[in-house]
């Protein structure tokens, strides 16, 4: 079962046009990671050398510079450390305003920012858990990426 588990992972990465290296392995890539949120999935790239977490990936680990990484996949969970309701948007999210933002410590370690969403402004709190979401449909202006977010964990 784990084989073809593994089977059908890579058969979903090929299929969704992953960047790879020689070898085959998917690069630790910010267009990966954001092939992965497409899939529902909160990726991060664990460092081989140091076991440091990014989430977004970087080709090289800002600890110990290896330049060798595994995906993981994170839960998703995690403690709002700040955030800032942004009155005054880029016009591609002038719809949405006012909206948070804020950067969350996930529980596996790495700090990720993301828009907080399905909360009302006035309720959010430093310290509140947060769970990570994905929307379902792809934006009509740039970035065309998949996008994730965060809401309360309740």
């Amino acid at each position: 079962m784990g084989r073809e588990r593994v089977a059908a992972a890579i058969s979903s990465q090929e299929a969704a046009g992953f960047i790879r290296d020689q070898n085959g392995e998917t690069l630790p890539l910010v267009e990966n990671f954001y092939k992965f949120c497409a899939d529902r999935k909160l990726m991060g790239a664990k460092c081989r050398q140091c076991a440091a977490i990014r989430c977004p990936p970087r080709t090289i680990c800002p600890e110990c510079f290896s330049d060798k990484f595994d995906w993981i996949e994170l839960k998703g969970r995690g403690t709002l450390l700040t955030y800032t309701i942004i009155h005054f948007p880029p016009s591609q999210f002038q719809a949405l305003a006012p909206y948070a933002v804020g950067i969350i410590k996930l529980e596996q370690g790495p700090q990720l920012s993301g828009m907080i969403k399905n909360v009302k402004l006035e309720e959010l709190r430093i310290g509140m858990e947060l769970l990570v979401d994905f929307e379902t449909a792809l934006p009509k202006e740039w970035p065309r990426w998949p996008r994730y977010f965060f809401k309360p964990a309740r």
